[in-house]
């Protein structure tokens, strides 16, 4: 526990994204031990969940050739952004992080996604509904909890549990932590660092007692980072 406590705190300190990366890291490692069988990872990247994982019996990747990543993708088949090159109820479980905002034809997408999971099967998925446009050109949406609610339930998914990380107080002065973040300079690596430590990390600090200290009277729920939501095929 005091570990875990002293984790989260160097983090505070050295990291402008903390309290978005946090929020969904926490949900996601609960939700995460709860999946077993074949898994699908929708929009893998470079697999930055997998170890979370750990009950899956295989961890297979697939993701789209152009996008505006720059980092290395670890996807295990690529597919052509309407077809999944997956027989019918081929896996046991299909996760997917902070992609749906980048697929433009999503109400497309979702039956491929059903199709290739089994009855009962499990789907986890997050996606932003706050958060500044990234991987330009290729961000296309946002969703509030009731409209990707909406859309996944319609194509024959139950919602087992329902998520929105952080809160309204979250929310500002995290967007105001990546206005300041956008304006430093990230080169050189040590003056950036400075900059950090003087410009960014008040806000982090201040941000994160104020949570703690205020609890409830600050943690509005109309505005959140991202939406989280644990759902399950149906039988029929």
């Amino acid at each position: 526990m005091q570990q875990g406590f002293l984790v989260q705190w160097y983090h505070i300190f050295t990291d402008a994204f903390f309290f978005i990366r946090y929020r969904m890291y926490r949900v996601l490692k609960k939700e995460a031990a709860l999946i077993q069988g074949d898994l699908l990872d929708f929009g893998c990247g470079n697999k930055p969940y997998e170890t979370l994982f750990t009950q899956t019996a295989s961890y297979v990747g697939v993701d789209i050739e152009i996008s505006g990543h720059p980092y290395t993708k670890k996807a295990d088949f690529f597919y052509d952004g309407r077809h999944l090159p997956f027989a019918n109820a081929k896996f046991d479980a299909l996760f997917s992080s902070e992609v749906f905002e980048h697929v433009f034809n999503l109400e497309e997408i979702i039956p491929e996604l059903v199709r290739v999971l089994k009855p009962g099967g499990q789907l986890l998925i997050t996606c932003p509904f706050v958060w500044p446009e990234h991987e330009q050109p290729y961000d296309y949406a946002r969703y509030t909890s009731f409209g990707i609610r909406h859309l996944l339930e319609k194509n024959g998914l139950e919602v087992v549990r329902q998520y929105k990380t952080g809160h309204n107080m979250e929310v500002v002065m995290q967007q105001f932590i990546f206005y300041i973040y956008c304006l430093l300079p990230k080169k050189p690596r040590p003056l950036y660092f400075l900059l950090h430590q003087v410009f960014i990390l008040p806000f982090l600090v201040l941000t994160a007692l104020l949570s703690f200290v205020l609890r409830s009277k600050l943690r509005r729920k109309d505005l959140f980072h991202s939406n989280i939501i644990m759902l399950k095929k149906k039988n029929n």
